[in-house]
């Protein structure tokens, strides 16, 4: 089993979706197996812009992430940038690397305004992943991005929530904001070997601190 988070584009379109391992590239998703929720009408900001015009509370200038820490579940991994592809859906982390981060480096990075958007496997075919333990996160719990620029970007949890990957509410998880806030995104719920994805996205909403 191998599973990928579900992830839009700056523009709010959908992508995301399962993998395969025997390519290591993102597979284009079998019907119902990514949200059918539409996107706003409205376009996405550019990187770095907030969704209002302003920054609303504590922010940090752009930077790229470079490193993931959550003590509560033990998770100490570097990130990748993770593309859009032809496809128009975000590609996800290598499959081949179970302790590895993606983050949409053409979104939001982690402590700017906007939505930044972080994903990890759950697990592969051969052994739990990086964001395996990501549902024992609950509100009021911490994590840290350390960033190229050599500060270290700390966020609370604000919910930790599951959506049918049939009903995702596209628009409340991706939609930018003024505030500097993060989305933790990985599959949940019940594996489907018919279309080999999962049923579910499990979504950590958080905030900078």
């Amino acid at each position: 089993m191998v599973c990928a988070a579900v992830a839009v584009l700056l523009a709010l379109n959908l992508f995301g979706g399962g993998n395969d391992t025997s390519t290591g590239t993102a597979s284009p998703p079998a019907a119902g197996s990514v949200p059918a929720a539409r996107a706003p009408d409205a376009p996405a900001p550019a990187a770095g812009e907030a969704a209002t015009g302003g920054a609303v509370g504590k922010h940090l200038a752009r930077s790229r992430p470079v490193r993931l820490f959550i003590p509560k579940i033990g998770v100490d991994a570097p990130f990748v940038d993770l593309a859009i592809g032809a496809d128009g859906r975000l590609e996800p982390p290598p499959a081949n690397d179970v302790n590895l981060v993606g983050w949409h480096a053409k979104g939001a990075s982690p402590g700017e305004p906007g939505t930044a958007i972080i994903a990890g496997h759950v697990d592969t075919k051969t052994s739990p992943a990086v964001f395996a333990g990501l549902s024992v996160l609950a509100k009021g719990d911490g994590f840290q991005v350390l960033r190229a620029d050599g500060a270290k970007a700390s966020f609370r949890v604000d919910s930790v929530e599951t959506f049918d990957k049939a009903d995702f509410p596209s628009e409340r998880v991706y939609s930018d904001t003024s505030e500097a806030q993060v989305r933790l995104i990985t599959c949940a719920g019940a594996y489907d070997r018919r279309v080999k994805d999962y049923t579910d996205n499990l979504v950590v909403f958080a905030h900078l601190v």
